[in-house]
Parts: C-alpha cells; sequence; structure tokens
C-alpha cells in the first residue's frame, strides 16, 4: 500500500469510526494535556466521566495551579498511576511561573514540563495546535503493523516513525491522528493483536494483589479521611512498601501527630 492509498483508506474508516470525545471539541491544550494522561493506561469509555468531572473542578491552567494536590488527587480517584495527577498540578504550577500563564506549543518547551515525553509532546503539538508532529502509541503501532509490517516481529517504532513521516496528513494533522486513534481501536475490537509484534511492547502488570493496587487503596483512603484509614490494611504485606512508595512521590505527607495525609 503506497502512502496515497493509506491516507484514502484512513480518511475513510476516520469518517465511519469516528469518536465524538470532549477533548476533540475543544481542542485547547490544557484539555488535550490532561486526556493524554488521563488516557496512558485508561480505556476511553472510563476516560471520558473523569475527564468531564476534573474540567469541571479545574476548568484551566490557573485555577488547578491554584489548587492543592490534595484536591486534584480527589478528582483523579479510580484512574490508578496518581503521578499523572501529579504531573498535571506541576505543569500547571510551572505554565503560570516560567510561561506567563501560556501553554507553550515547540516541542523543546514542552518537554520542559512535569511528565511529558517526546510522544505526549507531539500529542500535544498535532490535537491542540494541528502540527505535523510525529509520536506513537498503542493504536499507532496497532494499525502501521497491520498495514506495513504484519508478517514481521520486533517491529521498532523507529520503523513505524518512517512510515508516518511518508503518510501523514500535513494539511490536517490533528484530523488524521484521531482517523487513526479510532481505527486503532476499531482493529483491536475485532481480533487484530498484533501489538506484541513491537519491540516496545511491555504487558502491564494485573492490578490484584499488585503493589499499584494497594498505592491506590492508600490514596483512596486518605481522600476520603476516613479516622481509621489503616484499620483492615495495614498488616498487608504490600502497606509498608505502598506508603514509604507514595511519601517518595510526594503524594502523601507524614504529620506531627505521626498519622499521614494526602500531600497539601
Amino acid at each position: 500500500m503506497n502512502p496515497k492509498e493509506f491516507r484514502q483508506l484512513l480518511r475513510q474508516k476516520g469518517e465511519e469510526l469516528y469518536r465524538d470525545m470532549p477533548w476533540r471539541q475543544d481542542t485547547r491544550p490544557y484539555y488535550v494535556q490532561v486526556s493524554e494522561l488521563m488516557l496512558q493506561q485508561t480505556q476511553v469509555a472510563r476516560v471520558i466521566p473523569k475527564f468531564e468531572a476534573f474540567i469541571a473542578s479545574f476548568p484551566d491552567e490557573k485555577i488547578l495551579a491554584q489548587a492543592s494536590l490534595a484536591e486534584v488527587l480527589k478528582q483523579w480517584q479510580g484512574l490508578g498511576y496518581n503521578r499523572r495527577a501529579r504531573y498535571l498540578h506541576e505543569t500547571a504550577k510551572m505554565i503560570q511561573r516560567e510561561f506567563n500563564g501560556v501553554f507553550p506549543r515547540s516541542e523543546v518547551d514542552l518537554l520542559k514540563l512535569p511528565g511529558i515525553g517526546r510522544n505526549t509532546a507531539g500529542a500535544i503539538r498535532a490535537y491542540a495546535f494541528n502540527e505535523p508532529a510525529i509520536f506513537v502509541e498503542t493504536n499507532i503501532r496497532t494499525v502501521y503493523i497491520h498495514h506495513f509490517f504484519a508478517d514481521d516481529f520486533d517491529v521498532s517504532d523507529a520503523q513505524i516513525i518512517e512510515k508516518l513521516k511518508m503518510t501523514i496528513d500535513h494539511e490536517n494533522p490533528r484530523k488524521f491522528y484521531q482517523n487513526l486513534m479510532d481505527y486503532g481501536t476499531y482493529l483491536k475490537n475485532n481480533g487484530i493483536k498484533n501489538i506484541t509484534q513491537s519491540k516496545h511492547y511491555k504487558k502491564q502488570t494485573a492490578l490484584k494483589g499488585s503493589l499499584r493496587e494497594m498505592r491506590g487503596e492508600i490514596i483512596r483512603r486518605l481522600s476520603l479521611e476516613y479516622p481509621d484509614w489503616r484499620d483492615e490494611i495495614r498488616h498487608d504485606p504490600r502497606f509498608d512498601e505502598a506508603l514509604q512508595g507514595l511519601i517518595r512521590d510526594g503524594l502523601v505527607e507524614q504529620i506531627d501527630s505521626g498519622d499521614f495525609h494526602l500531600t497539601k
């Protein structure tokens, strides 16, 4: 399949499979950043109501920057990987402090923001600013492996990037990537399970019984301000390590009484 044929196919699939999402209706960079961090490790259907609740509480970077981390973590409940919430909070403060309240646009400046790597920076540039940035994520890998590397294994992101550069729609990269996301989801839902052919594939560990599960439970109990929040879980062999990890990550603090609370 040549680049022109691929772009035509993608436009057709995009029209057939388009999914409406709040961050597609309003593509301001703050909305795109919130959605991108929420979508890491979390399905779209779960993200949409959490996104809407989060934006209702923190409608822009300035208001988010003025909130406490504890408030942000409470709104983040149910998404897991709570460091993502801290990154959003730190980014909002950094934008106010170092960028005069203006969301940065260049890759160089975006990479200065906490929790923003090259792929997330590329997504922000494409979706928020409609720039032909090159980035790779799971759905993109699924589509390109399916069409260009179906018989290959250990397909590198560098190989996919080479094809991306050949096929990207420079006139409307935002729509191009939206089409890729929707088509990739469609392929996966219809039995195309080729992600293990990617050199960068890492199987996510199960939540049940994991240290991550205990970290989330501690955050949940502290956010609800249970007076006896440690009861029932303090004897779990994961408890001490999970609590100390949350302290190291700056998500939980010990107070003078010896108890703990979410970082203010």
